[in-house]
């Protein structure tokens, strides 16, 4: 009969703690948001920080009209992410959450509203309207500030900024005067994004690019001399010398012109039919070889006809016959059209001697943006409806034609098109395209027409077409000296813009720099207004009857301004809006008939732009000296927001507002694909927080490359639980195995085992790896590298070692020392994780420290000696761990042939050289491989020995462990047995004592 073996396990140090496996954080999540706010986290850090030096992030407002999508979500938490551990590393990190409040996403909520009610905006008082916009934009603030907080996101989210608070439009307002005073506002007259259906001047920002159809369409320009015009021909700014030399050359064009010519036409290319009315000249590319093509045979139905003659790019030629209908052998080329010649060259417009409205010469002019990639290599030139088409009417003196109103519809009075819209009230294609092109087929002037989809601009709000148009708007000059002095970044805003973005910008990525740059380096004058209600006015008066030209159009006065933004201050914006408002701010300063007053608003972008001033400057908790630290947005805000806060700053303060800039990419559904609503693959923030918990949502954030397109799925956010429940289960065994932990029973560094003090030389790389990555704004390169330190290093090879010791040594110098550690792993890593997993590293936090006010977020990161580094002893547990590979390998193999169940079972012999072996003789080798006993050999190893492929010196040969199996600890030893405690051995016996 066997004696009945001894339970030792109420003997043993088993890890104590109320820590749970499963971490349930959608339902606890609010419990720690409730509990910062009630003991006041953010307010204590502040009055902690006090002294320190500031690091300010300024927010970039996101819209006050929706609810949170999952880009909001990975932006805010970067934000956050990057507060915190500012905070953490010894600054005073503060943020200040915002909102935009104005312009036309509100208004045009409003107006849907209106219009399911019937009503007609217009009927509103305009202070009532502009109302009904305050009070919708504020619930959306408040919902939003919910949905932030909820992510975890610390701020001052009791006192946000809006750019809607009577100071906020106050100092919007008084931006906008220093552009009015230093001479750079001007009103002009040029093309912009135009949305009908809106009827309001769009920021590149606010539009977005999709496919639609269109009718493509080739026309014929009648070639009507080979001459100079010399009301088009002459460059502005021409000398009388350089006059005199075109006139020459043009003489000398007239003189070679001959039959070669006569008759000849030339083609341009247009997805715009409804432009072609406004046409005033064709470009034509210098370095562009052309070729006159004539037609020599046709098909039974082609617009063509044998003997007409057509000039056009040679690159070009075939693609444009075959959509004529012209196969190969149906024309020829006649000759070359060479740059010169094309110079000469004065068209018809197609539409000529069907009305006289279209009477009048067409030159053809030379510009750089012309291309032989596609059309005709002719390009039809509207001055009123393009960029290009602008520069190229300012430099020829081009005349400006107003036949679009602001509906998108022909002016009344236009022959045959008159009335005919561009766009319908819908947005829908209205007649104008259809008008053009049977006019056109009437005169004979078509060769071609085609259905054709094109990539073009739509508002971002109705999803429209926009139109390029031509609108008298107002207008900040980019490349116009700034009066105000402040030349050290340069002297106009164009300057200061590129200058800073080269010196005194960092960018995250580096390649922001480069899209910015380019950006500024291209873009023409900044469009302000908009010809809407909701929003700060452009607060300015002109004289009746000037000419914008004149020095005395615009009204320059400081007491007027003073008494604006006075009123605006204590009234907010709508002052601008109230019966008698223009008498009480011009006062007595000119007569009041001789001025207008304006009622254009800022352009929204405007607003966000001037964000610097009142929040960074004006506020108390605002930047020390009214610079941010950091910009974070998508890289839309190339052209949003990073755009027009350096726009503005250069115009009002010399320089950019910000000293870092740093850019995420966009998110976008497992598959790649951009989220909508019609694909119905949108993941909400609030969805992934409730089934998953904000945490996982903040630790996908911190895994992805932020700096490109992020892709984010269930799938997706399962592997990222996963990797969270591996995390989760380390702190737990550093909570159960601390759980008793007091400081007498700490171990000073150099009294520690060399285990301990190779996991010391690892903390101390790791903490510079935090700091640094932290730093960087490198959250990916922070996550990844704890990470793997908790797997590779605690879970899979310390934590495996020492659970011997913690569990089943006594009170021995050995487990002092390793629980010492891992009170030092716990202050490290919970701190270094607490910006990104916050509420996970809260709860780890407080089931050590609980108390009323305790919190790991009034923590900084812990201070790691330099001492602690010890690259030797690290090198030599290179090859200590580089050994035990082998062994573990080869009990693998033992393990998976179920020759024994646990690594106990087995004593191996390792075979290594002789400098390895005096290695292993300075450590446990035995405790380092989790085997009951191991023998190190010299000798050379059997051929059937164990190895591996990248470790050629090392041979393992498996044996059984002899002996008994201690009761208490598991391993197999010979003493087993023979001491006052059944059953157990020698190092048990002595704990059991």
């Amino acid at each position: 009969m066997c004696a009945e073996k001894t339970d030792y396990k109420s003997t043993l140090n088993l890890p104590r703690t109320d820590f749970p496996m499963r971490a349930g954080l959608p339902k606890r999540e609010p419990d720690w948001l409730a509990r910062w706010a009630q003991i006041g986290v953010y307010q204590k850090l502040r009055e902690k920080a006090e002294g320190r030096k500031p690091f300010t992030l300024h927010d970039g407002p996101p819209y006050a009209n929706g609810h949170l999508h999952i880009g909001h979500a990975l932006n805010k938490i970067l934000k956050d992410m990057v507060v915190r551990s500012q905070q953490m590393m010894g600054r005073d990190a503060r943020y200040v959450p915002g909102w935009d409040c104005h312009g036309l996403p509100i208004e045009w909520k409003i107006e849907e509203q209106y219009r399911n009610k019937g009503r007609d905006k217009d009927e509103v008082d305009v202070i009532d309207f502009r109302q009904e916009c305050r009070k919708f934009a504020a619930g959306w603030v408040d919902i939003q500030r919910e949905e932030f907080k909820r992510l975890g996101v610390t701020g001052n989210w009791d006192d946000p900024y809006l750019t809607m608070d009577f100071h906020a439009e106050r100092v919007i307002a008084e931006e906008f005067q220093k552009f009015l005073m230093n001479g750079t506002l001007y009103q002009g007259s040029k093309p912009v994004m135009w949305s009908p259906v809106e009827k309001t001047a769009l920021a590149e920002a606010e539009v977005e690019y999709h496919d639609r159809q269109t009718d493509a369409i080739w026309v014929k320009f009648p070639v009507k001399k080979h001459g100079y015009a010399e009301a088009y021909r002459e460059p502005r700014e021409a000398s009388a010398e350089e006059k005199r030399r075109l006139q020459q050359q043009n003489a000398a064009l007239n003189r070679s012109f001959d039959e070669t010519m006569e008759g000849a036409q030339v083609l341009i290319f247009t997805t715009t039919p409804w432009t072609i009315p406004q046409n005033r000249a064709v470009c034509f590319g210098p370095d562009i070889s052309y070729g006159l093509y004539e037609v020599t045979g046709t098909p039974e139905v082609c617009w063509a006809a044998v003997g007409d003659k057509y000039i056009l790019a040679d690159d070009l030629a075939a693609d444009v016959m075959e959509k004529a209908r012209l196969e190969e052998g149906m024309f020829k080329r006649a000759s070359d059209v060479p740059a010169d010649q094309l110079a000469g060259l004065v068209c018809a417009h197609p539409l000529a001697g069907a009305d006289p409205e279209w009477d009048f010469d067409v030159p053809l002019l030379p510009g750089d943006h012309v291309t032989s990639d596609a059309g005709t290599g002719l390009v039809h030139t509207a001055p009123s409806h393009g960029d290009d088409d602008y520069a190229i009417g300012v430099k020829y003196g081009l005349p400006m034609t107003y036949n679009i109103l602001d509906d998108s519809s022909y002016r009344a009075d236009l022959p045959f098109f008159g009335g005919e819209a561009i766009l319908k009230p819908n947005g829908k294609p209205g007649g104008a395209n259809k008008a053009v092109i049977e006019k056109l087929k009437d005169v004979g002037a078509l060769i071609a027409t085609k259905r054709i989809t094109i990539s073009d601009a739509h508002s971002w709000r109705s999803k429209a077409p926009v139109i390029r148009l031509n609108r008298p708007q107002w207008f900040v000059a980019i490349d116009r000296p700034v009066g105000d002095g402040q030349d050290t970044y340069g002297k106009t805003i164009r300057e200061r813009a590129l200058t800073s973005i080269d010196e005194l910008v960092t960018w995250t990525p580096p390649k922001g720099r480069n899209r910015l740059y380019s950006m500024i380096e291209a873009r023409p004058d900044w469009v302000l207004s908009r010809q809407r209600a909701w929003g700060v006015p452009l607060t300015c008066f002109v004289k009746k009857g000037a000419k914008n030209t004149d020095p005395d159009f615009l009204l320059r006065n400081d007491a007027v301004n003073a008494r604006v933004l006075e009123a605006f201050e204590a009234e907010g914006a709508d002052a601008w809006y109230a019966d008698g408002a223009k008498a009480r701010f011009l006062g007595d300063a000119v007569n009041h008939d001789d001025y207008e007053q304006i009622f254009d608003i800022l352009d929204v972008w405007f607003d966000s732009g001037s964000t610097h001033a009142f929040v960074l400057r004006d506020r108390p908790d605002g930047s020390e000296d009214g610079l941010a630290d950091l910009y974070l947005e998508g890289t839309d805000q190339h052209r949003g927001w990073f755009h027009s806060s350096m726009l503005q700053g250069c115009g009002t303060i010399g320089r950019a507002p910000y000293r870092g800039v740093m850019t995420c990419g966009f998110t976008l559904d497992a598959k790649g694909m951009k989220m909508s609503k019609s694909l119905g693959n949108i993941i909400a923030p609030k969805k992934v927080a409730d089934q998953y918990g904000a945490d996982i949502l903040r630790l996908w954030v911190a895994q992805v490359d932020y700096t490109n397109d992020q892709r984010i799925g269930d799938e997706i956010l399962k592997g990222v639980a996963d990797s969270y429940r591996r995390l989760r289960n380390t702190l737990r065994f550093m909570l159960g195995s601390l759980s008793d932990f007091t400081a007498s029973d700490r171990v000073a560094p150099a009294d520690m085992p060399e285990l301990e003090q190779l996991m010391l030389h690892r903390l101390a790389e790791l903490d510079q790896v935090v700091r640094d990555g932290y730093a960087s704004y490198d959250f990916q390169g922070v996550v990844q590298a704890v990470f793997n330190f908790a797997t590779l290093d605690l879970s899979a090879f310390y934590f495996d070692i020492r659970k011997d010791a913690l569990y089943c040594d006594g009170d021995t110098p050995r487990r002092r020392a390793a629980r010492t550690l891992l009170d030092m792993l716990f202050h490290r890593i919970t701190k270094w994780l607490a910006p990104v997993l916050v509420f996970t590293m809260e709860e780890v936090w407080l089931e050590r420290f609980p108390g009323d006010e305790s919190s790991v977020h009034l923590e900084d990161f812990a201070e790691t000696p330099a001492d602690w580094r010890n690259d030797d002893l690290a090198a030599k547990w290179a090859e200590v761990r580089r050994v035990r590979r082998v062994v573990t390998g080869a009990l693998e193999v033992e393990r998976t042939n179920k020759v024994i169940g646990a690594s106990l079972e087995a004593a191996p012999t390792v075979y290594v050289t002789e400098d390895v072996a005096k290695v292993l003789g300075t450590v446990n080798f035995d405790d380092l491989c989790i085997t009951s006993g191991i023998t190190v050999s010299t000798d050379k190893a059997p051929a059937d020995a164990f190895r591996l492929d990248d470790v050629a010196d090392v041979a393992v040969m498996f044996a059984r462990a002899a002996g008994d199996k201690c009761e208490r600890c598991w391993k197999i030893l010979p003493d087993v047995g023979t001491h006052s405690h059944a059953g157990v051995c020698g190092r048990c016996d002595a704990a059991l004592s």
